[in-house]
């Protein structure tokens, strides 16, 4: 979270991400989710989110390309994507 601070301290247009949820609390993580989403309305900026927890990072982006071992299984609109079967079936364990 301090990263974070500290990044958007600096007044990006842009801000990458690498898996802000790593070792936290599911209440945390829904917090911080929702936090970016605020700010990105607000501000317009451009949040590049690199992360594991695929229903959290399509809940919480616009767009999004899934890798599987570093190739593109699938990309589009992330709300598309959580309700593709194959997605589903693959990564959201359901």
């Amino acid at each position: 979270m301090l990263a974070i601070g500290r990044a958007l301290m600096a007044g990006p247009r842009v801000v990458l991400l690498d898996e802000p949820s790593l070792g936290l609390a599911p209440l945390i993580t829904r917090r911080i989710m929702h936090l970016l989403q605020d700010l990105r309305a607000r501000t317009g900026l451009t949040v590049v989110l690199v992360e594991q927890n695929a229903r959290t990072a399509l809940r919480s982006s616009d767009r999004a390309h899934v890798l599987d071992q570093g190739a593109v299984a699938a990309e589009g609109a992330s709300a598309d994507l959580l309700g593709d079967p194959r997605v589903r079936a693959a990564y959201l364990g359901l």
